[in-house]
């Protein structure tokens, strides 16, 4: 029975962030998802999302106001050529960024209509048979003193991750010495066992981040991420060179030639792409490819409940992240979602991406634009 798009259907909801977090290179104020439901003609119901801290406006306005009507009327199983028409269609105003967000959302949707129309959950038709997901917690920002990020790591500790990641590149990145003994702190609370990942989310020059990260070695660091400016290929690629903590990289690339290129500059020990900003599983799985032609570790950044069936079927996958400022909102727009135990979460026995939306929760706080 072929199934036609017959309806489209774009929320937005975001929340105002308590207590003024701040990374290395800026303050997060807002958080939200860009939720698309494509509905076809037989009745059934696909989602995707996207996430923003800005932009979810705009988001909303590109799906609605031109993706939604090229898609009406198609079969949802055309998940590569719908990509490659879109990809086309909207090049003009961007290859990376709120484009791809956009794009992403909407590829999700067809995949978890995809899984839902075969009756199988996404890990299974991707080829995947591991339910049971190793996830990291990640927290830690720089602007938490040194005793409140001491307290929140061993928070997450005592709920069961054995691995935990946290900020480096405390005032602005000004201050890497600050870093090391921030490191040092974490690593005597938490143990040898436990493993550690830091994020400098892009605040340093090559010769920085080198210099830091030869001077946290001896805390038996698993990656080191974004230490430079993610577009600086030749900056990665000195780092590389410069140290042998592992380099993680990936989060603000978009597409396989983003992955491509960091694999051709030397630039990445751990490719980070995220499905719900690189374009969506169709993309994902030729950057998984990719990855996996370099013998690179695959690690997607944050979205566990999006990522989990692509680290089922990808072998040289590492874990899922869990980003501790999302879950409230996470927790609000699905019913029962899956939730850390003892480190792993456990892949819903469900067609498609196994999850259900709150719709009550959703509608009630959808911003119309």
């Amino acid at each position: 029975m072929v199934h036609k798009i017959n309806k489209i259907e774009v929320h937005l909801v975001s929340a105002k962030v308590a207590g003024g977090f701040q990374d290395a290179t800026r303050n997060v104020e807002t958080i939200g998802y860009t939720i698309v439901r494509i509905i076809t003609d037989q009745g059934l119901e696909g989602f995707g999302v996207t996430y923003h801290e800005v932009g979810g406006e705009a988001i909303k306005s590109l799906i609605v106001n031109n993706m939604a009507p090229k898609l009406i009327g198609r079969d949802p199983l055309e998940t590569e050529i719908i990509w490659q028409e879109m990809f086309h269609y909207l090049r003009g105003v961007g290859r990376k960024g709120l484009m791809f967000c956009a794009l992403s959302a909407v590829d999700i949707a067809l995949w978890d209509l995809k899984g839902k129309i075969v009756n199988l959950p996404l890990y299974r038709l991707l080829g995947g048979n591991k339910t049971k997901i190793p996830v990291y917690g990640s927290g830690g920002w720089t602007s938490y003193s040194d005793e409140e990020l001491v307290a929140e790591m061993k928070e997450i500790v005592n709920q069961g991750y054995q691995i935990i990641k946290f900020k480096v590149g405390v005032e602005g990145g000004t201050k890497p010495l600050r870093d090391v003994e921030r490191v040092r702190k974490v690593r005597e609370a938490v143990g040898p066992d436990i493993q550690i990942l830091l994020d400098a989310n892009n605040c340093w020059d090559a010769a920085t981040a080198v210099q830091f990260a030869n001077r946290i070695r001896e805390f038996n660091i698993l990656f080191l991420e974004e230490p430079v400016f993610a577009d600086d290929m030749q900056g990665l690629a000195r780092f590389k060179r410069g140290t042998d903590v592992a380099l993680a990289t990936g989060e603000h690339e978009y597409t396989k030639f983003g992955a491509r290129d960091l694999v051709l500059n030397e630039a990445a020990d751990i490719i980070q792409c995220d499905g719900t900003r690189a374009g969506g599983y169709t993309e994902m799985l030729k950057i998984a490819a990719i990855s996996q032609a370099w013998n690179i570790k695959f690690a997607p950044h944050a979205m566990e409940n999006i990522h989990i069936h692509l680290i089922s079927a990808v072998p040289n996958a590492l874990f899922l992240e869990r980003l501790l400022l999302f879950e409230d909102i996470t927790n609000a727009i699905y019913i029962n979602p899956p939730v850390p135990e003892h480190g792993f979460m456990e892949i819903p026995d469900l067609p498609g991406l196994g999850l259900v939306l709150n719709m009550d929760f959703i509608r009630e706080n959808d911003e119309i634009i």
